[in-house]
Order: C-alpha cells, then sequence, then structure tokens
C-alpha cells in the first residue's frame, strides 16, 4: 500500500487527539492537535502550506491544503455527518495540484474515528 505506514500513523495518531477531545469540536482544533501528536511521534508535519495554482502556465491562485505529513501525505481534519464525494473529489483536485499522491480524509465528527484513503 502506497505510504501505507504514514497513513497508519496519521490515523493512530487521529484516534489519540479523537480520544483525548472527544467529538464534535471545531476542526482547526482537531488540526492543532494532530500537528502536536503527529509532531511527538517523529514526523514531519506542514501546516497550511501554499501552492501556486496555474492554468495554460499563468498563476490563477493558491491551494492551502491543511497538513502534509512526511512530504508525502495530504491530511483534511473534517467534523461533517459523512464524508461525501465532494470531500473526495477536493483530495483528488488538491494531490493533481500538488503533484502528491495519497490523501487521507479524518472525520471527527463522531465518537469512532472515521477515515477515507484516495490515491492518485
Amino acid at each position: 500500500m502506497l505510504h501505507g505506514k504514514v497513513t497508519e500513523a496519521i490515523i493512530g495518531a487521529s484516534m489519540m487527539v479523537l480520544n483525548k477531545l472527544k467529538p464534535g469540536l471545531d476542526e482547526k482544533l482537531y488540526e492543532r492537535a494532530l500537528v502536536i501528536e503527529l509532531t511527538k511521534r517523529g514526523h514531519k508535519v506542514d501546516q497550511q502550506k501554499v501552492f501556486p495554482v496555474r492554468y495554460d502556465g499563468v498563476e490563477i491562485g493558491t491551494l492551502i491544503p491543511d497538513l502534509i505529513v512526511d512530504d508525502v501525505v495530504i491530511t483534511d481534519p473534517k467534523v461533517v455527518v459523512d464524508l461525501n464525494e465532494a470531500h473526495i473529489a477536493q483530495m483528488i483536485g488538491y494531490l493533481n495540484i500538488t503533484r502528491l499522491q495519497v490523501a487521507l480524509l479524518l472525520n471527527f465528527k463522531h465518537s469512532n474515528l472515521h477515515w477515507k484513503r484516495i490515491v492518485r
């Protein structure tokens, strides 16, 4: 599995964060806690890294993913009822712009962590 060890580490750290903070808080709180937990575990975490978006060679704006772990996995914490096709489509777009191959959607809404792994 492509970047399986990294995604497993992210899921484990996310479970720890959810167990400590409990469900239903703001996404940014989980994001910040996840940065702390992953960093404690020895992972490199880029938060809000800026990527230029180009169309026909012209920069038209920027993309700012929530987290990139170990330079290989885009990680997007959510607090939603269910992860849906719009969330997956967004991650496919992020993977295309960043040229990374793996993204992980994490849902902290419920007492059990829900996640979706997306591979380009």
